[in-house]
């Protein structure tokens, strides 16, 4: 996934490039610009914002999109309820039933916990098998443990990181577009006289009200967003800490010195 975001993020850094490029001085001076309807809302704003508002809009659609993978990976993916799971495999590791707890396991892989679980399972398995005791066998089973957590549970919360950024560079945008709207403003009083003036000066101040307002309407809601993501990545961390560590306990003590 790591990859797809950083292409994402690179195809709204090219678009933002070419549009700041295609911006004409003409734009915002607006010397030409009628004065703007007084129609308010967010659809003002978006006119107010000129080009910006564009950018700012791809941002956020962006980090919209990353938002529904994320979700689906977190919230669906992740659906597992993590005590019932632990006391099913736990009952069937007190009973001596290994085979029946790894199969069991085996259906929840898709899970990052079932997929330690079931690792680990499937490791103690291969050791009573083979015939291991003690020690040797308690420290396989925790290395099982351990290699499936580092290979499964950074994927959780790893990429979140890219909500911070995109919610950056919304803000940033509005307040690029906030500048061009004050050089335009000030032009307005430089290079023209009358109405066309006065049209020009409130075009460039909406131009840099509405930038910022856009920006951070955009901004908010993506680190909002990564807050109710990171929220669930770590309590199901969480989960999988406290009852890898219980079931490891379990199947140590079915382990004969």
């Amino acid at each position: 996934m790591k990859s797809k975001h950083i292409i994402l993020v690179v195809i709204a850094l090219l678009l933002s490039v070419g549009f700041l490029f295609a911006q004409e001085a003409a734009e915002a001076v607006a010397e030409t610009a009628a004065p703007a309807s007084s129609q308010g809302g967010l659809f003002q704003l978006y006119n107010d914002s000129g080009n910006f508002a564009h950018l700012i809009l791809i941002n956020f659609l962006i980090g919209l999109a990353l938002a529904v993978v994320r979700y689906i990976q977190l919230y669906v993916r992740e659906k597992i309820d993590a005590e019932k799971f632990f006391l099913k495999l736990k009952n069937f590791v007190k009973n001596d039933q290994i085979e029946e707890a790894t199969k069991i396991s085996e259906q929840f892989k898709g899970t990052t916990m079932g997929f330690i679980f079931w690792s680990g399972l499937a490791v103690f398995k291969d050791i009573r098998k083979s015939g291991k005791k003690g020690e040797e066998a308690r420290i396989a089973v925790q290395n099982a443990f351990d290699e499936a957590v580092l290979q499964k549970v950074h994927k959780l919360d790893g990429g979140l990181f890219w909500f911070d950024t995109l919610a950056q560079i919304s803000t940033y945008l509005g307040l690029l577009g906030t500048i061009f709207g004050l050089i335009a403003a000030f032009s307005a009083l430089e290079g023209l006289t009358g109405a066309a003036q006065n049209a020009a000066l409130t075009n460039g101040i909406r131009l840099a009200i509405g930038t910022t307002a856009f920006g951070l309407i955009g901004a908010i809601p993506l680190t909002l967003i990564k807050g109710g993501l990171f929220t669930r990545a770590q309590n199901l961390i969480s989960d999988i800490d406290e009852y890898s560590v219980k079931l490891v306990n379990h199947i140590n003590n079915q382990i004969k010195d």
